[in-house]
């Protein structure tokens, strides 16, 4: 598996789950794993404590089993009573944040893939004196509203990881797909690519339907016969946009963000040339530990700064690798 990593300005933390009793309540998602997916291990001794875990998932979007089962892993480690909802649309997040205000959890750990839907419900939650983790989405923002760390990817230099890649494949004309106008993060993805190939063209699509992802993409490609590769932001839509491409009769690559095991297979078997990886289980696993870290001795991962988790390249030579651990459900 080629790296590419990058330091500017992030500290990078190492995790080792111990255990193995999940208890957590949940809305919406998959139902919780009894197991947490670990090994029996003895669950810290100190005070059970609450945590809300609170997402953008839209239905069905398997990426975010995997941030919740590195979430689940470490709350039953940590004795910690893990709480997730989710909900995509931004104010709806927001009430999800106020609930937890209102239950008086010890923590919350919540994305910011519309950070201004969520200003006002976090400010909230730090004149409660909740402490707050973000992950996934709003790095940039994530200390502004108060986060005192974030879990994940630098999306701006995670596009441009992706931008080199095209340009050292010798593709000139990529399209990129946006499953969720106004997410921060996918946007900065998009325009990454952009920067580093500036013929780069940004194509809207609805991510809550795939018939549409496909309908979309399809009549895009077979406008734009000089597009040379198409990229998904998300496994579930570079799948679709995959048949689309064959539908539309179109000669472009494929190339993704994040992954799943199937997307896995496809590297490996070279229908898709490769995906950036934020490794997700790492998400929801520090994000949960830190804040049990910081009720157990105040103790602040990251000193300030965000906590990166990827960009990671994983094309053909390291697909076999990452497959493995896909098919476990943590990549």
């Amino acid at each position: 598996m080629a790296k590419f990593s990058w330091r500017k300005a992030a500290v990078v933390a190492a995790v080792v789950p111990l255990v193995a009793l999940s208890a957590c309540s949940s809305q919406g998602g998959k139902p919780a794993d009894t197991g947490g997916g670990a090994a029996a291990g003895q669950v810290a001794g100190t005070d059970r404590i609450k945590v809300a875990l609170i997402t953008h998932a839209a239905p069905g979007d398997t990426f975010w089993d995997i941030v919740r089962k590195g979430a689940e892993e470490a709350a039953a480690k940590d004795n910690v009573e893990l709480l997730y909802t989710s909900d995509p649309e931004g104010g709806r997040q927001a009430q999800l944040i106020q609930q937890a205000v209102d239950q008086k959890v010890d923590g919350i750990a919540v994305t910011l893939a519309k950070p201004d839907a969520l200003k006002d419900a976090l400010k909230k939650a730090s004149d409660a004196g909740i402490p707050v983790v973000s992950l996934n989405a709003g790095e940039s923002v994530s200390a502004q509203l108060g986060a005192f760390t974030h879990f994940g990817s630098n999306e701006k230099l995670a596009g441009a990881a992706a931008g080199d890649k095209i340009s050292a494949e010798g593709l000139k004309h990529p399209i990129c797909v946006i499953q969720e106008q106004g997410h921060v993060g996918l946007e900065a993805r998009c325009a990454g690519v952009k920067d580093k190939v500036p013929a780069t063209e940004i194509l809207y699509v609805t991510g809550t339907d795939m018939t549409q992802v496909s309908s979309t993409v399809t009549a895009k490609l077979q406008a734009t016969p000089d597009a040379d590769v198409i990229i998904g932001l998300g496994a579930p839509f570079t799948l679709t946009i995959l048949k689309a491409v064959e539908t539309a009769g179109s000669q472009a690559k494929v190339a993704s963000f994040d992954m799943n095991a199937e997307l896995a297979q496809k590297i490996a078997d070279g229908n898709v040339l490769f995906t950036v990886d934020q490794q997700p289980w790492l998400q929801g696993y520090g994000a949960v530990d830190a804040l049990w870290q910081a009720k157990r001795g105040g103790f602040k991962i990251g000193g300030g700064l965000p906590v990166l988790t990827g960009p990671t390249i994983v094309d053909k030579a390291g697909a076999a690798n990452a497959l493995t651990f896909a098919q476990q459900g943590i990549r």
